[in-house]
């Protein structure tokens, strides 16, 4: 899904923090960077579902990956924002925001700037990386966006045919009037 940038082989990555650390995504799959607003909670969602925002009048899900990653959750202060990000439902775009205590800067790394994830010692399970990428001292933790934020996961956390019901059409509600139909029907 990524394009090569200008420079032959690099590709630019956002850097945000959480819980202190800094974690990286691939500028093609980021739709935009808000301020943090009020956000609607919705009752009976994991705990990593922070609830849903409307953005020009669309519905979307904000999810906050520290709490995900299991890190203390995110702190609202005014560096606070949501990266709106845009993944995958069975073949179909959908946007969803993430919540990031701070952005930190736009890079370009080239693929031998990325190294393999260890296999221990970090919080995330090694399908949500794609790498780490070294930032002068420190690393930052390159996510697969598509394997942090399944919507197959969302529907699954659903502990109730209400909150199934209540997910898929937040989820539908995003989604072509041809492939809504599908999901709906599970």
């Amino acid at each position: 899904m990524e394009t090569e940038t200008a420079t032959a082989g690099q590709h630019q990555y956002l850097t945000f923090c959480l819980a202190g650390e800094e974690y990286a995504i691939s500028i093609l799959r980021i739709k935009e960077i808000i301020e943090y607003d009020q956000i609607t909670k919705v009752p009976q969602m994991p705990c990593w579902i922070c609830g849903v925002i409307n953005l020009r009048s669309s519905v979307v899900p904000v999810i906050d990956l520290a709490v995900k990653f299991g890190l203390p959750e995110t702190r609202v202060s005014k560096l606070c924002c949501i990266i709106i990000v845009e993944t995958e439902l069975r073949g179909e775009p959908i946007v969803m925001g993430v919540m990031a205590e701070s952005v930190r800067q736009v890079v370009d790394l080239a693929p031998g700037d990325i190294q393999r994830p260890p296999a221990f010692g970090t919080h995330l399970k090694a399908d949500f990386l794609l790498g780490m990428a070294k930032l002068g001292k420190k690393f930052a933790l390159i996510l697969d966006i598509d394997g942090v934020l399944t919507a197959d996961e969302l529907l699954a956390a659903a502990t109730s045919r209400q909150d199934l019901e209540r997910l898929v059409s937040t989820v539908a509600s995003q989604l072509p009037e041809a492939a809504r139909a599908d999901v709906e029907a599970g």
